[in-house]
């Protein structure tokens, strides 16, 4: 009998304990309550507490996307950029999060204030694409990309987007200017 009430009482307490989900928890199927299956008409019980903002381009035959803004209630501040992946779908799922407030971090601390020193210790670097003003820095292995500046780059390397930019070539120092997360 004594072992009965044990188990029920152990029972009782798994299910009386919840987990919460951090709401600025980035991992490599999710932003905080967001994730990878979540589909453009349920972003208002996602995101309750906060304001959605939608930008509509106005031609839908363009086939651009229709970025989603995702604002703070009460401070207004920018949280996210959602784009999903078909214009004008509600039933599109996300495409690209735009990662804009730096209490979005992942499990090893990775946020838009770190470096690219931050990535390039913690993770593989898949790719390292030069464009016109900016590096373009994927990590395939948490499905997100960064984009840095050229101007953190030594003078020389700043203007030829032909020039193959290798990651010994970054400065550890050099700040993430924008930081995404993708979804295939």
């Amino acid at each position: 009998m004594k072992n009965y009430l044990f188990i029920g009482l152990l029972l009782s307490l798994f299910v009386a304990c919840e987990t919460i989900t951090d709401p600025f928890t980035i991992t490599k199927n999710s932003v905080g309550m967001l994730t990878d299956s979540t589909k453009v008409n349920t972003l208002k019980v996602v995101f309750e507490n906060d304001s959605i903002s939608k930008y509509i381009g106005g031609d839908e035959f363009t086939g651009s996307t229709n970025t989603i803004s995702i604002y703070e209630k009460g401070t207004g501040k920018l949280l996210l950029e959602l784009d999903p992946n078909y214009s004008l779908d509600s039933l599109s799922t996300i495409r690209t999060v735009r990662v804009m407030d730096e209490r979005f971090k992942n499990k090893d601390g990775l946020n838009t204030l770190s470096t690219f020193g931050d990535i390039n210790s913690k993770y593989t670097i898949s790719s390292i694409q030069n464009t016109l003003r900016n590096l373009i820095i994927s990590v395939d292995e948490i499905n997100v990309y960064f984009t840095l500046s050229k101007m953190e780059l030594a003078e020389e390397m700043r203007y030829d987007m032909t020039q193959k930019i290798e990651a010994i070539s970054i400065p550890e120092t050099a700040k993430i200017k924008d930081f995404y997360i993708q979804w295939y």
